[in-house]
């Protein structure tokens, strides 16, 4: 028989025992990683925040999801408050929470975390009403913020509320709602950088920004440096009972929460003016301060240009002390603008009644309420036209026969246009604009008016009187020039030549001038 070797046995592979016994290993460590660490993350996590923001910190739920190989923590109901001071709102509160970050990057010095996720955040930033703080105890609270020290590479956090109040307890506060926000980290005492869209209330539309936040000032809030860029579009005006128009704007800001200066510039291609119905392409440049402090806006200046005219506006948007909303109250000022700028803008009709050159100071103020803009806006000014002239044919032409009349000249060249110099005082309130001094003045004349005009209704209603540089007698021909001799004396004063009383009434489109002799005479 031939010989037979013996069958060998194939080798036994170990490598899928030694696999499985490091994956039992493996899960072990983690497990017993997991069951150490969880306990000092959740404490970690609570006296972390607490110090970082000096707050008393409570969750309605707090959970350690996993610690290895990724650290995963979330959270739900937070509460940061002031520590000392339950008499303020909260300083944050926090739907829900999530934060990540490797087990390495957790035991490194300062700790990170990748990413954090913020559902339904609100922060409340109020004064501090402590007025100084010893040394010995800024640097006990410094020492407890570096017990601590993490970075949070990504914050996400959608649907943010962010609410400055003021120091005055009866001004409600500054409040920006933040649709959108992401911020990056860049190390611990820096500012992180973010993107966000804010939601604008009034007018309705959002804010697109990108700029620097921080680093945090735990003491005091208010004084967490901010800067940046805006862009805002597609803002309806319409929402402002009496103007509409579209607005976009653009700009930078700087400062801290209590204070932000803000330059930038609106441009609204079709701005109207409700009760004139005319729009007109409105720009604006401005730089305004919104000052946390006392929940005000304040606007130095607004400088706003629309057809040939330029308004310069100094002023703000006040809160005033048991009055809800807020008051415009603004010092306007125009040198060398365009009557009929200013007519075409607030007035009906798309042809002005009267053109010139125009120099304007007014207070502007808007109180709260939901009336119209022209019944609850008030003015109160003065104004110069120089050179003005009157575009209906028929007033023209009475105000030429006027001039000279005035002169006593009976004769004059057609092609003569008699320019003519209008100043006053006026004050503005409920849709009625009233003059308790208007003069113009001709060559030959001289007429002095109080009155009022009707926004709404367009009625004149002005008295006052004409005075002429001729004698009664010298403003006509003929026989009743003669006839008029008799009663020259009747009309003149010492030095100011001849006077009458006149009246000037109707609408805006058909006035009537009336030259009332027979009050002249029987008043006498």
């Amino acid at each position: 028989m031939p010989n037979r070797e013996p069958k060998t046995e194939p080798p036994v592979r170990k490598w899928p025992i030694v696999l499985a016994g490091l994956l039992v290993l493996s899960l072990a460590v983690a497990a017993l990683v997991s069951t150490r660490l969880s306990p000092y993350i959740r404490s970690w996590t609570v006296k972390a925040l607490g110090e970082r923001y000096e707050s008393d910190i409570a969750f309605e739920k707090l959970d350690v999801l996993s610690v290895f190989p990724e650290i995963q923590v979330s959270g739900k109901g937070v509460t940061l408050r002031y520590r000392g001071r339950q008499n303020v709102p909260p300083l944050a509160s926090i739907r829900r929470f999530s934060v990540e970050g490797s087990l390495f990057g957790f035991l490194r010095s300062p700790r990170r975390f990748s990413r954090l996720e913020l559902d339904g955040l609100e922060i409340n930033v109020t004064h501090s009403q402590e007025q100084e703080q010893s040394a010995d105890r800024d640097e006990a609270k410094k020492k407890r913020r570096q017990l601590y020290p993490f970075v949070i590479a990504e914050v996400v956090a959608n649907g943010t509320v962010l609410n400055v109040f003021p120091r005055r307890p009866d001004k409600p506060p500054h409040t920006f709602n933040i649709s959108k926000l992401f911020l990056r980290s860049v190390g611990i005492g820096q500012a992180m950088s973010f993107q966000a869209t804010l939601t604008n209330p009034t007018p309705p539309g959002l804010i697109d920004s990108t700029g620097k936040f921080g680093p945090w000032q735990a003491d005091d809030p208010g004084r967490t440096p901010v800067s940046g860029t805006y862009t805002f579009g597609h803002a309806d005006l319409n929402v402002f009972r009496g103007i509409g128009g579209t607005l976009s704007s653009e700009g930078k800001y700087e400062g801290v929460l209590d204070r932000i200066e803000v330059q930038g510039e609106t441009d609204t291609p079709d701005f109207t003016v409700t009760i004139s119905g005319n729009p007109v392409h409105l720009k604006t440049e401005f730089i305004a301060i919104v000052d946390g402090r006392d929940g005000d806006t304040l606007l130095q200046p607004v400088t706003a240009h629309f057809l040939s005219t330029t308004l310069v506006c100094k002023g703000g948007v006040i809160g005033k002390k048991g009055v809800p909303g807020k008051t415009v109250s603004l010092d306007v000022t125009t040198s060398g603008g365009r009557l009929e700028d200013l007519i075409y803008i607030s007035a009906k009709g798309e042809k002005p009644p009267v053109v010139g050159d125009v120099s304007l100071h007014t207070k502007f103020i808007v109180p709260p309420g939901s009336q119209e803009i022209e019944e609850k806006l008030r003015l109160d000014g003065e104004f110069q036209v120089r050179q003005a002239r009157f575009t209906m044919p028929e007033v023209q032409q009475k105000l030429e026969a006027l001039s000279r009349r005035g002169q006593g000249v009976r004769n004059a060249p057609e092609d003569e246009t008699t320019a003519s110099n209008f100043k006053g005082h006026f004050r503005l309130q409920n849709a009625v604009m009233t003059f308790p001094e208007l003069t113009f003045t001709v060559p030959g004349a001289w007429v002095g008016l109080h009155g009022s005009y009707g926004l709404k209704s367009e009625q004149l209603d002005f008295h006052g009187a004409l005075r002429l540089q001729a004698k009664v007698s010298q403003t006509t021909t003929g026989i009743k020039s003669f006839l008029l001799k008799a009663i020259d004396p009747l009309f003149e004063k010492k030095g100011a030549g001849t006077v009458l009383p006149l009246n000037i009434t109707g609408n805006r489109d058909h006035p009537s001038f009336k030259v009332d002799i027979r009050r002249a005479i029987f008043k006498r």
